[in-house]
């Protein structure tokens, strides 16, 4: 994917030609952006069946909604491709593809996909279908990546109390059962881990915590760099009590039922889940990749119809109209832009005009009078004298 890559996809009337021809405007397009600000290609956009302004101008917003929708899926599932690949930009990429293309070569020779998006159906049903294709790649990336998370937090879990210290890694393979008071009415075994310097104010303390602790019966199982860990036998009635005591004291009770072949079941299930875990990371993997090549999909058809939707309310009929996109860089871009407001200025009317020095000036109350003639609302700040969109895939 070309880094730093901006587009400008620009529709402009036939008439900016002398002869009126679509290809001899496509040069004059060229020309005006020149090769020192950007590279133009041509980008194909069928005709529609077109129905009301009323309608027009509604599906005109309905596209711009639908436009930073798609932006925003294009986004967040690249986020997830990333996140998956632990942000190595060269898997990233490599993953990024568009029907089978690097994103630039599919933009490059872009055409209407008119088996799956028919351009006979009505603007309506097409921009219906395309909120709907968007929404259900969001959601389906979305839950399997949720469900791979899941599932690799579950895992990091089970490593965790493989690898930590006393006060969370299983005892499992620890405790010998026998240090266990475990078939007793009334005598319970409580394991305890104490950090290290703590280990005096335990053994000092640790019998008047709560009533009926039994004396003496504090055992020292094992220690690691942070933690001893220790067996102490109470009443049951009193369990509760002492384990609240050990807490205040910043010793950890830890929870633990001896199972027989516990130690063989957990290393199975670490065994299953890690499995688990490496099928759904291939699964969120291409589901990803496949994601983020449809979303762009459905993202530049998007934008193919904002062209021609704001062609028709801004250039009106019969329609004549050469479509181009520049690719050019976010710090080129703006000077791409001014080349085209010095060459079609004069395509907004009284909203743009040339002070003394024959730069491009713009009229703010014209421009908000000529927006509202060609049905948008607003205040202008981004409006052109000719249909522009820019746009970057990340």
């Amino acid at each position: 994917m070309s880094k730093g890559a901006r587009y400008i996809l620009v529709s402009l009337p036939t008439s900016i030609s002398p002869s009126n021809e679509h290809d001899e405007a496509l040069t004059a397009l060229r020309a005006a952006v020149t090769t020192d600000y950007g590279t133009v290609f041509p980008f194909s956009i069928p005709e529609f069946k077109i129905g009301t302004l009323d309608a027009l101008v509604q599906q005109a917003e309905e596209l711009a909604k639908l436009d930073g929708a798609c932006e925003g899926v294009v986004g967040k599932v690249g986020d997830t491709l990333r996140t998956i690949l632990e942000g190595d930009e060269e898997k990233i990429s490599q993953q990024k593809r568009v029907n089978d293309r690097p994103p630039e070569q599919y933009l490059k020779t872009f055409s209407w996909n008119k088996v799956k998006y028919r351009a006979d159906r009505s603007l309506g049903e097409i921009i219906d279908m395309l909120q709907k294709e968007v929404g259900s790649i969001d959601n389906d990336v979305r839950s399997k990546y949720n469900q791979y998370n899941q599932v690799k937090t579950t895992l990091a879990t089970l490593q965790r109390k493989q690898t930590g210290n006393l006060s969370n890694k299983s005892l499992t393979s620890i405790i010998d059962p026998s240090l266990l008071i475990r078939d007793s009415e009334y005598l319970e075994t409580h394991l305890i881990a104490v950090p290290n310097p703590l280990q005096k104010d335990f053994l000092k303390s640790y019998e008047t915590l709560s009533p009926m602790t039994v004396p003496r019966s504090a055992q020292r199982i094992t220690s690691d760099d942070e933690f001893v860990l220790y067996a102490v036998t109470t009443f049951k009635k009193h369990s509760g009590e002492f384990i609240h005591k050990c807490r205040e004291k910043k010793w950890t009770p830890r929870d633990f039922k001896y199972k027989e072949g516990g130690q063989e079941e957990e290393r199975k299930e670490v065994e299953r889940v890690g499995k688990d875990e490496r099928k759904l990371w291939g699964e969120a993997l291409r589901l990803g990749s496949t994601g983020w090549g449809d979303a762009v999909m459905a993202w530049m058809h998007v934008l193919a119809l904002r062209v021609f939707v704001e062609t028709v309310l801004r250039y009106g009929l019969p329609l004549n109209f050469v479509c181009g996109l520049v690719k050019t860089t976010p710090k080129l871009a703006k000077r791409a832009r001014f080349s085209l407001d010095a060459s079609y200025s004069y395509l907004g009317g009284n909203a743009f005009s040339r002070d003394k020095k024959g730069r491009v000036t713009k009229d703010d109350q014209a421009m908000a009078a000529n927006m509202q003639a060609a049905g948008h609302g607003g205040e202008g700040n981004d409006y052109a004298p000719y249909v522009c969109y820019e746009f970057e895939i990340n």
